[in-house]
């Protein structure tokens, strides 16, 4: 999305996202349902979990530390299960593939640096308890709001992502029975002036049974899933559909395409409308910033947009590895400020502390939380009850801003 809501033309943005039978997103449950498995029993696990599939095989791979023990290749079974991979005639299913497990403690070096921070160490500390846990990782963290829908989340993935769901959720009802768990929505809007105007065009990928008509499903999914989503005053004439567009979609999930964790940050987040620091947040405890700053900047943003000091804020910090302050914060409002960006950025110093332990504490962050998140995008889920999503500081940041 272009920088400023102030323009006199028209532009387009465009958003995906995957349903839960996608392979990079079974990839992504099942790290996130490791990670549950593991902060249940113990939540002080240092956890780094990332998985592959391809036809027939699982792969569980990465970095765990905890006091406790969790039979994964059962969990693994489970997530495909649920996902919908339930039989054989779909090429890969949850009692017959192979899966392999290669896991081993997190690095002494990091641990070092998580457990004692930077500052801890050269005597810097102000806080002991806050200054002590030091970043996961070194990286670049991103949050992101705006007034376009309810949830202060871009329109675009916002439909995506309601896309994705109700081609789900038409699939597991038997609504549309034909239906197979792979699947993929994308939606194109244009902008007048930074405001959403339509529609351009809709596409979807339905994994599907052998021997259904495409006119069939194109039908179906039209009249079943797009109209129910998208409201009919974006929808036009001119709008086009896309449904299955290179033809049968039959081979699907693991079968036709590789698996990976994280390999679809963009859907998770915010779409094309902002930055993305690069960093994925499934099968990561919350002492990675990679996910937990994630979480920081978008209840900030969020909180700062609820209270109407802008109506675009897009909020990025970076860390240095085994240091417990972020390194830089900068906004941008894009002119939609109704103050300064010197007093949006004042209040955010002074209501939030980007701190890797502080942030675990504000959001209560050492919960088995996460998978429920691997599907469907982490930020305005209005289904869920997440605490990045609160806005319970709009007033106190309204009222110190004068408005």
């Amino acid at each position: 999305m272009p920088n400023s809501f102030n323009q006199s033309d028209s532009y387009l943005a465009t958003a995906e996202c995957v349903t839960e039978g996608h392979p990079d997103k079974l990839c992504d449950q099942i790290s996130d349902a490791v990670l549950d498995a593991m902060l249940a029993q113990d939540p002080f696990a240092r956890v780094a979990c990332e998985v592959s599939v391809a036809m027939g095989m699982v792969m569980v791979l990465g970095e765990i530390t905890c006091d406790c023990y969790v039979e994964i290749p059962n969990l693994v079974r489970q997530v495909i299960k649920e996902a919908g991979y339930t039989k054989p005639e779909y090429g890969f299913d949850y009692r017959t593939c192979g899966v392999l497990v290669s896991v081993k403690e997190q690095s002494s070096d990091i641990a070092a640096g998580v457990g004692q921070s930077l500052e801890t160490r050269i005597g810097e500390a102000t806080d002991e308890v806050l200054d002590k846990t030091g970043a996961g990782d070194q990286g670049m963290m991103v949050g992101f709001a705006c007034r376009e829908t309810p949830e202060l989340m871009p329109l675009p993935i916002t439909l995506a992502h309601k896309l994705c769901r109700s081609l789900a959720q038409v699939r597991k009802e038997g609504v549309v029975p034909y239906l197979r768990p792979d699947g993929k929505a994308q939606v194109t809007i244009e902008y007048s002036h930074g405001i959403p105007k339509r529609v351009v065009c809709v596409v979807l990928g339905a994994h599907h049974d052998p021997g259904v008509e495409r006119k069939i499903i194109e039908h179906d999914l039209i009249e079943q899933v797009i109209k129910k989503v998208i409201p009919a005053n974006l929808l036009d004439s001119e709008t086009e559909y896309y449904i299955n567009s290179a033809g049968q979609f039959v081979i699907g999930g693991p079968v036709s395409d590789t698996g990976f964790t994280g390999r679809k940050i963009i859907a998770d987040t915010y779409g094309s409308a902002c930055g993305h620091g690069g960093g994925c947040f499934s099968g990561k405890d919350p002492t990675k910033v990679d996910r937990s700053a994630s979480y920081m900047a978008r209840y900030v943003v969020k909180n700062i947009v609820a209270a109407g000091l802008a109506d675009y804020l897009e909020l990025q910090v970076a860390y240095a590895i085994g240091k417990a302050h972020p390194l830089s914060l900068s906004i941008e409002t894009s002119s939609t400020g109704k103050v300064s960006d010197e007093i949006i950025l004042n209040l955010i110093n002074k209501h939030f502390d980007f701190r890797p332990e502080a942030i675990i504490r504000t959001l209560d962050l050492r919960r088995p939380i996460y998978r429920q998140t691997a599907t469907y995008g982490h930020f305005g889920r209005e289904d869920l009850n997440l605490s990045w999503e609160r806005t319970d500081k709009a007033e106190i940041l309204r009222k110190e801003a004068g408005l």
